[in-house]
């Protein structure tokens, strides 16, 4: 299968392309194309030309065609869950569970897109404003650059396309090396769907090349990212005044309270630390259990995770399959090695089969470990201790990242101060930190990023507020 770009509404040939294959066995999938500095510039041309006809289409239209996009996601459930395990080596019950929150994330640009409203502004309220009527519109910036990561390759994309298309945007798509085909797919959707042709383009092949000339553009008025803090800040730094969201690093962190029921809440932290072999934003690496509580906590842990099942993401069994390359394998093994050396006491796992890495469990980390204070994108958990709750709160906090956190507890005090201390966008009371649905917002602080996504927060991101104000004689 060979994959050609898709721009002005059509496939367009390039000159080179590259192998992908399958994380899990290394199966050739398909040969994917490269684009060159001409192929995204006309898809920027593309993008910016389409502007005039989205302008003229009505928000209702906009909403219908978000929803025929749904329904064919819907159709298709199967199809597009196998496309992302093979080539993401998600396995086959999370990818089903991504489709389900794509449709969903979809379905609710559609309801934003019927729903973009301004305010009226009592002008009177300050001398000299008498005599005048004003409100506010918000209108679509124009072309916005969105750039994926390979994680949740259709609902990522849907979180910048979705909301751009439900106001009135066009869009460039470069979508993650590892999983362009989600991407092609969801083009084709859109086109099916009555999409303007160059409202939706998608390009694929080198980031830093590709960024490059996203960021340079001046026909690009956003661009939003999602991927690691070090990308993230480049691109703020060099994209002028366009305006910027990021989505970046996180390791995420949820606090155990003396007191609170073991068996209601580890199966539930064991599913935040492995899913998707922890390469989620918002997984769980850090663990921080009251002393008390912490032998038992990590006996009943292990057992949990002893459940779990490693193999190919396609067995409708497989909890855990590959990490996304070879070279995530080594350096979880090599960062689990270093944290072993200066202490830490493994519990289960730290080695890996071929392409998977078994989940990992490790007791009293040094805080200054990379398994700890780095983001490991695989599937390794530490456990360490507190005795108060403000000592929890700080080991949280001590992070540059900051995207979300979680908290168990019986006791409400303790609830409130942690949404309260903790640093971070969003804060579980309750939950694990993994937990996200696609309406809520959702971003972070520090080198977390910097933005909010979630359908109506990403509108509201993706739109320019104008003053209309009316002077009576």
């Amino acid at each position: 299968m060979k994959q050609s770009l898709w721009i002005g509404g059509e496939y367009r040939p390039t000159l080179s392309y590259i192998k992908l294959k399958n994380p899990y066995n290394l199966e050739h999938i398909a040969d994917i194309a490269v684009a060159e500095k001409e192929d995204v510039v006309a898809a920027i041309t593309a993008a910016h030309q389409a502007t005039v006809d989205m302008q003229e289409i009505p928000a209702f239209k906009r909403a219908e065609i978000l929803e025929k996009v749904a329904s064919f996601l819907k159709n298709e459930r199967e199809e597009c869950a196998k496309l992302i395990s093979k080539e993401a080596a998600k396995p086959l019950k999370a990818a089903r569970a991504e489709v389900d929150r794509t449709i969903m994330t979809y379905t609710f640009a559609a309801h934003e897109a019927r729903r973009i409203h301004g305010e009226t502004v009592p002008m009177d309220a300050a001398p000299g404003g008498e005599g005048r009527l004003a409100f506010t519109i918000r209108e679509p910036l124009g072309v916005i650059a969105a750039i994926t990561p390979f994680n949740f390759p259709m609902n990522l994309v849907a979180h910048k396309v979705g909301p751009a298309i439900a106001a009135g945007n066009t869009v460039v798509l470069k979508p993650a090396s590892q999983t362009p085909l989600s991407a092609y797919k969801i083009a084709e959707y859109f086109h099916r769907a009555g999409l303007p042709s160059g409202a939706l383009n998608v390009v694929t092949g080198s980031g830093s090349v590709l960024g490059d000339i996203l960021m340079k553009d001046e026909r690009i008025k956003m661009i939003t990212f999602t991927g690691s803090p070090k990308v993230g800040k480049y691109i703020r730094e060099n994209s002028g005044l366009k305006k910027v969201t990021l989505e970046l690093g996180s390791n995420s962190a949820v606090i155990v309270d003396d007191g609170v029921s073991l068996e209601k809440i580890i199966p539930r932290i064991v599913t935040g630390a492995f899913s998707y072999q922890g390469q989620v934003c918002i997984s769980i690496q850090r663990v921080f259990v009251h002393e008390k509580m912490i032998d038992q906590f990590v006996e009943q842990f292990i057992e949990e995770t002893k459940k779990l099942k490693a193999g190919n993401p396609l067995d409708e069994q497989t909890d855990v399959s590959a990490l996304i390359t070879r070279a995530d394998v080594e350096r979880t093994k090599e960062w689990v090695d270093e944290a072993i050396a200066n202490g830490a006491d493994l519990k289960i796992g730290g080695n890996f089969n071929d392409g998977i890495f078994q989940p990992t469990v490790l007791v009293d980390v040094p805080v200054r470990e990379k398994i700890s204070c780095e983001e490991v994108f695989a599937p390794v958990v530490h456990i360490n201790r507190f005795s108060s709750m403000e000592e929890a709160i700080n080991l949280v906090n001590d992070s540059k990242y900051g995207l979300q956190a979680g908290i168990f507890t019986n006791n409400i005090h303790y609830g409130l101060r942690a949404a309260k201390k903790l640093e971070v966008g969003g804060v579980m009371i309750n939950d694990i930190p993994t937990f996200r649905v696609d309406q809520m917002p959702y971003g972070g602080v520090k080198l977390s990023g910097m933005g909010r996504e979630g359908i109506k927060y990403a509108v509201e991101e993706m739109t320019e507020l104008k003053l209309i104000s009316f002077k009576s004689e």
